[in-house]
């Protein structure tokens, strides 16, 4: 299997055999893969990203995550630059939300290329469904302690890609946010979203 097609269909069933039994948290409690399958898509639709590691990190950014994935379990199916960027994506989930938080906020500038792009989608699909569908169990203040957190963390991946960039900003804008000519956004990072 080395058409690029071929790896992207092998990376979108694993993530789906991975992500099988999860729902999303909106009310519909729609299949959790069409969240990583949403992600690609931005990244090749509105981004125009072709580079087929990166398209399949996005398939497979909440694999080690949310699921019993390894790392050295993505490196041996996709290999080391598909392993990388999930890996630069993944949160630690033995820390504390708000450390967790706080990390990505930190850890976002300094983040490779094509994690950063994983991330611009990332947050832009969410930050979507949440303006589509608030959450079961959040209340609307939870949602926008959510966006103002999210441009923290896209304050740090810009120039990155000005498509996914500028649809965010938007976003924000939306929600009465700006990252302004320095980025600077209201310090959220300590809040419960």
């Amino acid at each position: 299997m080395s058409s690029e097609a071929a790896l992207l269909v092998e990376a979108a069933d694993f993530a789906a055999r991975k992500h099988r039994d999860q729902r999303r948290k909106d009310p519909e409690q729609t299949p959790y893969i069409n969240h990583p399958i949403g992600v690609a898509r931005i990244l090749t639709h509105e981004a125009g990203v072709t580079d087929v590691a990166v398209l399949q990190a996005a398939l497979l950014h909440d694999t080690v995550e949310d699921t019993d994935t390894t790392l050295e379990e993505l490196e041996k199916h996709f290999g080391p630059e598909v392993r990388l960027i999930v890996d630069e994506v993944t949160d630690d989930k033995e820390l504390p939300r708000l450390e967790r938080k706080r990390l990505q906020v930190e850890n976002a500038p300094h983040s490779s290329r094509g994690a950063k792009l994983v991330k611009l989608a990332d947050k832009l699909y969410n930050l979507r469904d949440l303006n589509r569908r608030t959450p079961k169990g959040w209340s609307e203040q939870r949602v926008q302690e959510y966006f103002e957190w999210a441009a923290q963390v896209v304050k740090g991946l810009q120039g990155t890609s000005p498509q996914m960039e500028g649809a965010l900003q938007k976003l924000f804008q939306e929600r009465g946010l700006s990252l302004g000519e320095q980025g600077e956004t209201k310090n959220v990072v300590k809040t419960s979203a």
